[in-house]
């Protein structure tokens, strides 16, 4: 492993696959010992050890929401204590030139830079994930995929179909990836929309609303939670989903209290991914450089930064022994 600063990229929510990182917990002591205290820490809250649930499923309830979060979280920080690991960098020397997550991705970017624990950020998500699925549940509501749309035709389509429901832009994922959440009903109308528009629509198969004002019921329940959590100033740029830059101190507060806020923030707000990752690209470049990494689970991060940048590789690692 080379000294060249590493830009890590952390996956969300729909990374998750039945038997994620089995072979990072199989290879590396280190990955093994951070399932070990996610299933110490969780105890049965899950109904399961989140181990069994990652390696065995059943994939219906990894996939819901409160599991989900807390088991892809658990697979990206395994995923990096390995790589440290083999690296030679097991007690923390490697050189992080910045760091970031898509939505949920966003607490184990944050982990990885050291502004909180591997536990705290556990507990967080867990948290985030349960009270996400409790909105969800809440009321009928849906997000549907446009598949050619620009910002501008994703919200003509919200302007048209919303029929005075919840319809908003939730996800800009990469150019012509754009992701809408709202009721059920206005997602209806929006994949009839679209296709008038000459769009391509798919409804996807989430819980709910997710980073829509639906969820403002789990961002308050978040906003608590983060208030009794100790957060430290990270030890390298973390990049917000919500201002699509690195968190900074402002409005006369520091950095702890403004990475509270941006993380309540993104539970009712659009993420910026694609706008992110030109950022973390260009300050790449203008500084000593970055090499780009995705933790495991999946490749999904490294397929967007295809549409995204093609001058930027990322290098994966879902599978230990590549």
């Amino acid at each position: 492993m080379s000294g060249t600063p590493l830009v890590i990229l952390c996956p969300g929510q729909g990374a998750q696959a039945v038997g994620m990182a089995r072979g990072w917990f199989d290879a590396s002591p280190e990955a093994r010992a951070v399932f070990e205290r996610a299933d110490a820490v969780l105890g049965n809250r899950l109904g399961a050890k989140l181990s069994e649930l990652c390696f065995a499923g059943p994939p219906e309830r990894l996939n819901q929401t409160d599991v989900s979060q807390p088991a892809i979280y658990t697979a990206s920080v395994a995923c990096w204590k390995g790589l440290l690991a083999r690296w030679g960098m097991g007690n923390g020397e490697a050189t992080l030139a910045g760091a970031g997550g898509l939505s949920l991705g966003e607490y184990t970017a944050l982990c990885v830079a050291g502004a909180f624990s591997f536990e705290e950020g556990l507990e967080l998500v867990t948290l985030r994930g349960r009270a996400m699925q409790d909105a969800a549940e809440a009321q009928p509501s849906s997000m549907l995929a446009l598949i050619g749309a620009d910002e501008a035709q994703a919200r003509a389509v919200c302007d048209r179909a919303s029929g005075g429901e919840v319809l908003v832009p939730a996800n800009f994922n990469a150019p012509g990836q754009i992701v809408l959440s709202g009721h059920k009903g206005a997602i209806g109308r929006a994949s009839t929309v679209a296709s008038e528009m000459g769009l391509r629509a798919t409804e996807l198969a989430v819980a709910g609303a997710f980073h829509s004002p639906l969820m403002a019921p789990a961002a308050e329940r978040l906003r608590a939670a983060l208030e009794k959590t100790a957060i430290r100033p990270p030890r390298c740029s973390v990049w917000s989903n919500v201002t699509a830059r690195a968190h900074v101190p402002e409005d006369g507060v520091g950095i702890e209290e403004t990475i509270r806020r941006r993380l309540v923030e993104q539970l009712t707000k659009p993420v910026r991914w694609a706008e992110e990752c030109v950022a973390m690209g260009a300050a790449a470049a203008g500084s000593e450089g970055g090499e780009f990494h995705e933790l495991a689970p999946g490749k999904t991060l490294a397929g967007l930064m295809r549409r995204i940048d093609k001058n930027i590789k990322v290098i994966t690692h879902e599978d230990p022994g590549t």
